[in-house]
């Protein structure tokens, strides 16, 4: 959304209110103001943000978040107009924050919801999304070097933010040894949290297969690197796998407790595996079309009802596909 806006409108000025790690991934993009918001600094996050923009009114403030934290910092922000989600989606008093609303959208990509903000604004449209991630020569040349012994080679990044989001280690071994026999090689991602590191380190005891292991190894611009480089990512609910669709590396996006439709990778909901359409219908008694959208299923060992011959079926459809 941001990039169309700086298409479509060279002149405007953007600033962009952004949490401190998201920021070490898209802190350098060009023609953007950044401005820190640390949530880990709790109520003086606040005021550090009203001082920040002290003196400032900007002509429209796009509140894209509706948790409450969002609600409160747009609050320190002065705007002609505060344009927030339909009433719809408007949740945690989100409307009582903004004066001003997107269209309502049905079953809309949460990509799609973030385009109804320029579309509020009267940005031109246009027919595809373009990302332009910002990556450093250095970090390019880095992965290069990292992985050039590897040629053809696949990413495996396991570990959501929440234990229940992952699916098995022995699992994610049998797909490795599969793609492995496919003559790919396999390597893992992922960030510095114990979870990633014990994900990765069980997934390692079930298989010799992985020709790489870059958990907890790399900033997120050189993970970023490894993935731009990669013929693929397989990966459940998690950063890594938006990070793939941002610079145009196919996913397999494993989900059960979300509806993939509205947090999937948006270019590739062709190869997702998900259970969540008969998991819903299990738990609420209703189709996901009847529920509220965004409805999330619960349980701690929802992913172990993904099979390993679905996820192959898939690596097999992208196996086919490739040119």
């Amino acid at each position: 959304m941001v990039q169309r806006i700086r298409r479509q409108w060279p002149d405007a000025r953007l600033t962009w209110v952004i949490g401190k790690v998201e920021h070490q991934l898209i802190g350098d993009l060009p023609d953007v103001d950044f401005v820190i918001f640390d949530k880990r600094q709790g109520r003086q996050a606040y005021s550090h943000l009203k001082q920040q923009l002290a003196g400032q009114v900007f002509d429209a403030l796009l509140v894209m978040q509706v948790a409450l934290r969002a609600n409160f910092a747009a609050m320190q922000i002065k705007a002609k107009q505060k344009l927030g989600f339909d009433w719809q989606r408007s949740k945690e008093f989100h409307w009582l924050f903004t004066g001003k609303r997107i269209a309502p959208q049905r079953h809309a990509h949460v990509l799609d919801g973030f385009m109804a903000f320029a579309d509020a604004l009267g940005v031109p449209a246009e027919n595809t999304v373009h990302w332009d991630m910002p990556l450093s020569e250095q970090d390019r040349q880095w992965a290069a070097e990292q992985t050039q012994p590897l040629g053809d080679y696949v990413i495996i990044s396991p570990a959501a933010s929440k234990a229940e989001r992952n699916w098995l280690p022995e699992r994610y071994a049998q797909i490795a040894e599969y793609l492995h026999q496919q003559g790919k090689n396999v390597v893992l991602c992922g960030g510095p949290g114990g979870l990633d590191r014990k994900l990765a380190d069980a997934i390692l005891a079930h298989t010799k297969t992985i020709c790489a292991d870059f958990v907890g190894k790399t900033s997120l611009k050189q993970m970023l690197a490894l993935i731009a480089g990669a013929k693929l990512v397989i990966a459940p609910d998690t950063g890594p796998a938006h990070m793939a669709t941002t610079v145009g590396t196919p996913v397999i996006g494993l989900y059960a407790h979300s509806n993939p439709r509205r947090t999937g990778p948006y270019l590739d909901q062709h190869l997702v595996v998900s259970v969540y359409d008969e998991l819903v219908l299990e738990q609420k008694g209703k189709s996901w079309q009847e529920l509220p959208w965004g409805t999330r299923v619960k349980g701690s060992q929802l992913m172990a009802r993904i099979s390993v011959q679905a996820v192959k079926n898939k690596v097999d459809a992208w196996l086919a596909e490739k040119p």
